[in-house]
């Protein structure tokens, strides 16, 4: 009769087993994901440039300088300056440029206004945190999303669907896109 050190030894070496086949199949699986992700970036950033080559201004990049759009907008004379990080989102009226809100949220709305002007539908956070070339970690989306639904409380965005985010009537409209 076997001992039961001896069997639960051999329970032991089962189950390590079993995890080191675990282990290596996700060490495979997480290089697939890294690979995968890497191609998912690599064809983002590739729909932005060609979006960018496509735009309706012929792609140049000077005409961008001298076009005013609704971060040109003037600001009441004391938001002339840009907000500082960690500044409150104040709620959109009509004429607010986008310059008293912090680059954070600028950087969103400027995402979902060339989204916008290209007739292209909303944008996840994930999207978006792809899109600024962030990690798609957790706590990066949840952090963009956090600010999304801020600019979806002040006005500044819609959320149509759960999750999926666009400029909203107001800052649409100002923005000049057809």
């Amino acid at each position: 009769m076997p001992s039961v050190v001896g069997l639960l030894e051999q329970h032991e070496l089962a189950a390590r087993r079993r995890v080191d086949g675990l282990r290596e199949e996700a060490d495979r699986i997480q290089a697939e994901l890294a690979v995968a992700e890497q191609e998912w970036q690599e064809w983002a950033i590739a729909r932005r440039r060609v979006g960018t080559v496509l735009a309706p201004d012929d792609g140049n990049i000077a005409g961008q300088e001298t076009a005013p759009g609704p971060r040109d907008a003037d600001p009441p004379s004391g938001a002339r300056q840009a907000a500082k990080p960690k500044s409150q989102v104040p709620m959109w009226r009509e004429g607010l440029a986008w310059a008293v809100l912090s680059v954070d949220y600028q950087r969103i709305l400027t995402a979902l206004a060339d989204r916008h002007r290209l007739h292209q539908g909303p944008l996840t956070c994930q999207e978006l945190a792809v899109m600024f070339g962030m990690d798609v970690v957790p706590a990066r989306v949840e952090a963009l999303r956090s600010k999304a639904k801020r600019l979806v409380a002040r006005g500044w965005l819609a959320e149509r669907q759960p999750g999926r985010f666009t400029l909203a009537q107001g800052p649409a409209g100002q923005d000049g896109a057809s």
